[in-house]
């Protein structure tokens, strides 16, 4: 039977797959930091010819690289790993980090994903981020360009775009978004999404757009900033807004209150 052009492929195949290099790249029950990431068995191999189906016409070529790729991503993925550990009071060791963080796990799939839209592999590699989108809220183009160690808190609700550029020692938390002033479909080929310098810190709910738009090294975005020029290095942004704390008791109710 012939596929027809449009064919795609299954999403439980392409989980599968995802869920198979990380296995492969970090078995549970093994020292995960020292053993190297070996298809002994060529069930990653298989999974990834299946997906890899009339995707491109190099199937064997594109596999061969991506599977000789993995002991050097694994190094780039454990620095990830141990970054997010030194970086959140609440994580207790790598193993946890590995196992049940979100942010982690998002980073691990945008990495692969990046490294086949290298390769000019088409539409799989959005699948597999799109697989973590739907599994962690997270949302990070495989298209982007993101420096290693990078770290992501929480993550929920993040968007990163797709000529979005990321330096080293990095950290986002929840609600940050890296977008595009418009979505003007002439500027598809445009870099439409901000660069963001090394060391920079993006707290919960800053949103920072444009292609021209720079975060300077060693800045901090604070919460809830609304961003659309650029920032010098050692820049410190912030939303002020007003809070009023009143005494209930005293308080009379206006009528404009609306639930």
């Amino acid at each position: 039977m012939t596929r027809p052009k449009t064919w795609i492929p299954d999403n439980k195949a392409v989980e599968k797959f995802v869920r198979t290099i990380f296995s492969l790249m970090f078995p549970f029950g093994e020292d995960i930091e020292e053993t190297e990431p070996h298809d002994n068995d060529g069930s990653a191999r298989e999974q990834l010819l299946i997906v890899l189906d009339d995707l491109t016409g190099d199937r064997e070529k594109v596999e061969a690289d991506f599977l000789a790729s993995l002991p050097e991503l694994k190094k780039v993925l454990l620095k990830d790993a141990e970054f997010i550990l030194e970086s959140d009071p609440a994580a207790t060791e790598l193993i946890e980090v590995l196992a049940v963080y979100p942010g982690f796990f998002a980073i691990f799939c945008y990495r692969i994903a990046h490294s086949l839209a290298g390769s000019g592999v088409p539409l799989l590699p959005r699948m597999i981020t799109e697989f973590a989108h739907r599994e962690t809220g997270i949302d990070i183009h495989p298209g982007a360009r993101i420096g290693s160690p990078f770290s992501i808190d929480h993550g929920t609700g993040i968007v990163i775009g797709e000529t979005t550029e990321i330096g080293k020692n990095v950290k986002l938390y929840q609600g940050v978004t890296l977008g595009a002033l418009s979505v003007n479909k002439g500027k598809a080929s445009s870099k439409r999404h901000p660069t963001i310098g090394d060391n920079v810190i993006l707290y919960a709910g800053s949103t920072i757009l444009g292609g021209e738009t720079v975060v300077g090294r060693n800045s901090i975005i604070g919460g809830n900033v609304w961003l659309t020029e650029s920032v010098a290095p050692f820049s410190v942004v912030y939303h002020k807004s007003q809070i009023v704390v009143r005494n209930n008791n005293d308080f009379r109710e206006s009528g404009s209150f609306i639930i």
